[in-house]
């Protein structure tokens, strides 16, 4: 073995035991630059990433995810809070939607990223208290709908990043929502000019909720030059869920109300308790009220009559929560602080429009 060799030899460590602190020495960096490098932060210069990854290769080094969390100080964990119904059980509130987001968009994000998500479900009462002391336990929260104040969620956002599901963008933090506007704007088109209806009724969501709002005022502006009108307010305020679509529905009879020849749902799930609350009432759908959703959930296909629709990408706004949240704790730069999703309207049976032989 020629003397090179056998001082290299000497020096190397076995792999497994070599540290960031070998790699900066090795390169005549510090922990800090070789830190910046390795964890794909800040904005380090093309020589000093260049220095640091021919230490990385020359030594073999293979960064251990736990030693490199732990060096930055990361727990690796995002909390993901969705907000529990004030009236509904846990069963109620844990919608499709909830389930689609959480475990096939941001779970699957997650993994990819080595990162642990740690679900947890808020009221609009107990968030302020417990949202502050759950960030303690991650790297960065993913909330769904408003659940804290504009001014509280500001707060919050100095703690630790914060990604808005559903809601408006606010100051220090980023948002993932899909285009309501243009959604519910094709889904009024169509049912005024396709079909000729001239009473719309919009059954809401959460009264505070930023994307049951901005779906109200899209059917309201849609419909303002159309010869259509708009029935909508206190009598017309759900949950997004199915029992307080048909709560709405079944009230609404009781005092001898007059339904709108077309209802036009929050949600999904808002749909489907009113179908249910009309089929048992003997009123037929879509022959004498049409209604529709928002979402596509799967059971959308396969309700009788099945649902017509405005799809949004359910997996993709959860996979985009994460990939935000995540490019923020990794201090990256040039993150996109406000992310609107296309939305497409799915025409079923419903609305009127008989489609046989749809596949499911």
């Amino acid at each position: 073995m020629s003397g090179g060799a056998a001082d290299m030899a000497k020096t190397r460590k076995p792999r497994t035991s070599l540290t960031i602190y070998d790699v900066a020495r090795h390169a005549g960096l510090s922990i800090a630059s070789v830190s910046r490098v390795l964890n794909g932060s800040g904005n380090p210069q093309s020589e000093t990433r260049d220095r640091v990854m021919q230490a990385v290769r020359e030594l073999s080094y293979v960064p251990d995810g736990a030693a490199r969390a732990l060096s930055a100080g990361l727990k690796e964990v995002v909390g993901v809070v969705f907000r529990r119904g004030e009236d509904a059980g846990f069963e109620e509130a844990e919608s499709p939607l909830f389930d689609e987001i959480v475990t096939r968009g941001i779970e699957a994000s997650a993994q990819r990223s080595g990162f642990d998500v740690l679900i947890s479900m808020a009221g609009v009462d107990d968030a302020p208290s417990r949202l502050p002391a759950l960030a303690g336990k991650t790297d960065g929260l993913i909330l769904h709908d408003r659940l804290l104040s504009a001014t509280a969620l500001a707060h919050l956002a100095k703690l630790l990043p914060v990604v808005t599901l559903g809601g408006r963008p606010a100051p220090g933090t980023m948002s993932v929502r899909c285009d309501n506007d243009a959604g519910v704007r094709a889904l009024v088109r169509h049912l005024v000019a396709d079909h000729g209806y001239r009473t719309l009724a919009y059954l809401s969501g959460h009264s505070d909720s930023p994307d049951s709002q901005a779906r109200a005022a899209a059917l309201e502006r849609e419909a303002k030059d159309s010869p259509a009108r708009v029935l909508a307010g206190p009598r017309w305020t759900g949950d997004y869920s199915a029992a307080g679509g048909a709560r709405v529905i079944s009230a609404l009879l009781a005092d001898g109300g007059r339904l709108p020849r077309a209802i036009v749902c929050a949600n999904d799930q808002t749909a489907l308790g009113v179908m249910h609350a009309l089929a048992q009432r003997g009123i037929r759908v879509p022959e004498e009220v049409a209604v529709t959703g928002f979402d596509d959930v799967a059971v959308a296909r396969h309700l009788h009559p099945t649902l017509t629709t405005v799809r949004q990408p359910i997996r993709e706004m959860g996979e985009t929560a994460f990939d935000l949240l995540h490019a923020t704790i990794m201090g990256r730069s040039q993150v996109e602080p406000d992310v609107v999703l296309p939305v497409q309207l799915v025409v079923r049976d419903s609305c009127g429009c008989a489609r046989p032989g749809e596949k499911a």
